[in-house]
Parts: structure tokens; C-alpha cells; sequence
């Protein structure tokens, strides 16, 4: 595992689209099939890293307290799965239903969608506005594996609330840190 920061896609940036399968439903889903009226919040993830395993049950507590309000949510892991057999669909299918994902959870088999947000580690998390043009990118929160830091998911929940409320976004976004996206 080597600790990776994310990329930090300049604020502003329109959000990409994608059309990949959803390893739960088993259909396709789109950009605009999880774009919430709000704002939408696209997160890089996948099912073996210890990042995203420590926060699992916050971005699914976020991703439900912020639905209610007009915001769509959507996982997608871009690992190899041939190198990474527990990040391959099948896989990623048990994750989401033992985490009560209520969210879609994507493969990006051919990873051209990573590329495309410049997405960099797992976890990593982009939220966009109403027009889908970035507004927050980077951490969840300062809690990581055993740092003793309970995770709470205050910088994406301000991030949220911000877009929210109409007010200015924090300018000091700090990037995530995690696993390095496992690129073929």
C-alpha cells in the first residue's frame, strides 16, 4: 500500500460523464441517471484498501443524510481487477450489500473514467454543483487508520452544507490520502 494524495481537479471543472455498470443492479448508469437536482457527489473507492474500509459506514450515513436534500451519489472503483481479484465486480456486489450501499457502486473496467476526474487513490471524492461543475474535492475528513481520529466526514458534510445553503466553499481543501488507484 503507498499513501497517494488526490489529484486535485481544479473547482470549476465540469464534471466528466460516464456510462459504466452498476455491480449491484447489473445496468448501466450514467452521469445523468445519478445527478441530483442539488449537486452530485462522485467518490473513487474500491473494496480492499484500508482507507475506504475505515470510512465505509460514514459515506453511506452522508450519502443518505444528503439524498433527502436533492443530492445524487455514486461509487465507482477503476481498480484492476486482474490484479486485484477483491476489487473485481463480483466482489464489489457483496461490498455494497454488506455496507448497505444506497447508492450505485460502478466498475470502470477500462479506468478511462479515473482518467478523466484525474482521480488519483481510494478513497477520493468530488462533489459538484447543480450545473455539475466541481465545487469540493479532496478529504473526507483528518481521521485515517489508526491515527485515533474518530471519522465524522466534517469536510465533505461542510462541503455538502455549503452547496446546501448557497455559501461560499471552504478555499482550503485539503486532498485525500489513501491507496493508489491499481492501474493496468
Amino acid at each position: 500500500m503507498s499513501l497517494t494524495p488526490s489529484n486535485m481537479l481544479p473547482l470549476g471543472t465540469k464534471a466528466p460523464s460516464f456510462n459504466l455498470q452498476d455491480t449491484v443492479t447489473l445496468k448501466d448508469c450514467s452521469l445523468n441517471d445519478v445527478k441530483g437536482e442539488k449537486g452530485t457527489l462522485v467518490m473513487f473507492i474500491c473494496n480492499h484498501c484500508p482507507f475506504v474500509k475505515h470510512i465505509n459506514d460514514e459515506i453511506v450515513r452522508i450519502s443518505n443524510d444528503f439524498r433527502v436534500h436533492g443530492f445524487g451519489v455514486v461509487a465507482i472503483s477503476s481498480n484492476d481487477a486482474e490484479n486485484y481479484p477483491e476489487d473485481a465486480p463480483p466482489e464489489m456486489h457483496k461490498n455494497a450489500k454488506e455496507h448497505n450501499f444506497t447508492f450505485p457502486y460502478l466498475y470502470d473496467e477500462t479506468q478511462e473514467v479515473a482518467k478523466a476526474y484525474d482521480a488519483a487513490c481510494t478513497p477520493d471524492f468530488y462533489l459538484f454543483d447543480s450545473e455539475l461543475k466541481l465545487v469540493y474535492r479532496g478529504q473526507l475528513d483528518t481521521s485515517r487508520p489508526g491515527n485515533g481520529i474518530p471519522v465524522n466526514g466534517s469536510d465533505l458534510r461542510e462541503a455538502f452544507d455549503a452547496l446546501l445553503n448557497n455559501h461560499s466553499q471552504k478555499k482550503d481543501q485539503k486532498p485525500s490520502i489513501g491507496c493508489n488507484i491499481k492501474w493496468k
